[in-house]
């Protein structure tokens, strides 16, 4: 591996620990009850959501920043937002028959998700041009 590679990968493996660090943070400061919607994890995906629109807004702008793509998007938000605790969450709901539940959380962590990109893209597009 040359060096520029090398550095890619530690923009990402830095990134991913500062995320997934503030994920752990986040849990705890809003820990999740066995049979309560799963705020936490919702929030940090809806936003995350919101962050990766800020951050590709800036990027579409500014080609030559693929180091802070690796950093704050491949790393810290890869780290920080999850999906695989959202599936898991979302089959705790289903498994305690509360499909009204599950379907609320899987279609509003979508829709949320989308909007929150949305509006990421139109915040870079007005601050950065």
């Amino acid at each position: 591996m040359d060096g520029s590679a090398m550095l890619n990968v530690l923009l990402v493996a830095l990134g991913g620990g500062l995320g997934a660090a503030s994920r752990f943070g986040v849990s705890l400061a809003f820990p999740a009850r066995g049979d309560a919607w799963p705020w936490a994890t919702f929030g940090i995906n809806v936003a995350g959501s919101l962050l990766i629109g800020v951050l590709a807004g800036w990027i579409a702008r500014n080609p030559e920043a693929e180091p802070w793509r690796l950093l704050l998007g491949v790393g810290v938000l890869g780290g920080f937002t999850t999906f695989s605790a959202y599936s898991l969450e979302a089959m705790r709901m289903i498994e305690r028959n509360d499909w009204v539940g599950a379907s609320t959380y899987s279609i509003g962590s979508v829709i949320a998700g989308l909007i929150a990109v949305a509006i990421g893209l139109a915040m870079a597009k007005r601050v950065f041009g």
